[in-house]
């Protein structure tokens, strides 16, 4: 088996406020995570390279022959293939970004102790433009998801395939995976513009209408009556309800009433209120803005359509509405009327009519309750994890100063 090692390049911060808490590689899009796609296509086990604050959590595993490769990187048959031939010390460069690379455990030693590296011999494949899949920002995560999703289908065992009941209507003639244990009851199911993945032991309530392709993974619900369009996975064990179009959901997360929400990503540990709608749509049909970490301002997405990213363990009350292209950190409460600004930072209390610091040991309590209800604890590396963010996103919580 090869070992696949999976670093973190100075993009990171491109993806936060979802990287606050995990690696790039543990992102999901489409149907796996960046780290699944890569498992599976290169028939390896992934570790990582991270920043250090994660890397108790997710730590790296070096052996003698080791298959470096970067985390924003996306698997294409000819970039699987050409990892696939690297040689020892061999390194695929695009546009002087280092893609992947083949190393011994005496390389690593060496970067260990800080000592100069063997020098890789660079092969550039700039040229390539077809064969390099780098996502660049927090954005694609939702914006290639619904090709991600057809891509991935390739590694589903459809041998595995459950039954569709007789009460449900099914359109089209396209790809639909069933898992065991899945129930869906007087339900639609329109395959007609992409495939449809439902997880083990996952549930569609009646009355629900879902378009693909559309991934709803194992132990996951979609609620009485909900509208789903294209594009969108919901990541396993999250409650999804209502309105949604072309959201990413990474896991834990609820969504579970009526509202809104579109061109999104939601982290784990989510949930959003009652009524919670977002716009994915400015009113004069402007290019959205987005706050973006990396230059500590908002910058331009290129995007007409762009809605809500949040970050783990954040959370909306009822009837909370979100403007066009808002970003909200980790361990974020926001309650109250009106829109709140389109930047919340990480552990904010509050709405529009302002924030306070929503205490560290309130956040555990609150996440220890909400994950004690999926048989999931609150780890003293999670604590760390988090302890960190909160320290670091300090300078954005203005109030404090």
């Amino acid at each position: 088996m090869i070992n696949l090692i999976l670093f973190d390049d100075d993009q990171w911060s491109a993806f936060l406020p979802l990287t606050f808490t995990r690696p790039i590689s543990e992102l999901r899009l489409g149907l796996f995570t960046i780290r699944e796609k890569w498992e599976n296509h290169l028939s390896g086990k992934a570790s990582y390279i991270t920043r250090d604050y994660l890397s108790k959590k997710y730590p790296i595993q070096i052996k003698n022959e080791n298959t470096v490769i970067n985390s924003r990187l996306i698997p294409t048959k000819k970039m699987t293939k050409l990892i696939r031939h690297l040689e020892l010390n061999e390194a695929l460069l695009f546009n002087d970004i280092l893609l992947a690379a083949k190393m011994g455990e005496s390389q690593f030693a060496r970067l260990i102790e800080n000592k100069e590296i063997e020098e890789l011999r660079g092969v550039d494949i700039s040229k390539s433009t077809d064969t390099v899949n780098l996502i660049k920002r927090i954005t694609d995560i939702f914006r290639l998801n619904g090709a991600e999703i057809e891509n991935d289908f390739a590694w589903i065992d459809h041998a595995s395939t459950g039954t569709l009941a007789g009460s449900n209507t099914l359109l089209g003639e396209g790809k639909i995976y069933i898992g065991p244990g899945a129930r869906i009851e007087a339900s639609t199911l329109n395959t007609t513009n992409g495939p449809v993945y439902i997880g083990q032991n996952a549930e569609i309530m009646e009355g629900s209408h879902i378009r693909g392709p559309f991934v709803l993974h194992d132990n996951a619900v979609v609620k009485m009556g909900a509208k789903i369009y294209g594009g969108t996975t919901i990541g396993p064990w999250s409650k999804v309800g209502g309105e949604l179009n072309n959201v990413v959901i990474q896991a834990y997360s609820n969504k579970a009433h009526d509202g809104f929400l579109g061109n999104a990503v939601l982290g784990e540990w989510c949930n959003l209120g009652a009524d919670t709608n977002n716009s994915n749509l400015k009113n004069n049909y402007a290019e959205v803005k987005l706050w973006d970490y990396a230059q500590d301002k908002f910058t331009a997405t290129g995007l007409q359509f762009c809605g809500l990213v949040m970050g783990d363990h954040s959370k909306s009350a009822i009837n909370q509405m979100f403007n066009t292209g808002t970003v909200v950190g980790v361990n974020a409460n926001i309650f109250g009327s009106g829109f709140p600004r389109n930047f919340v930072p990480s552990y904010s209390w509050g709405g529009n009519h302002g924030f306070s610091t929503y205490r560290l040991d309130k956040t555990f309590d609150a996440a220890e309750s909400m994950m004690a209800r999926r048989q999931q604890t609150l780890t003293d590396e999670d604590k760390i994890i988090l302890e960190h963010v909160f320290h670091q996103t300090a300078k954005y919580r203005t109030w404090e100063v």
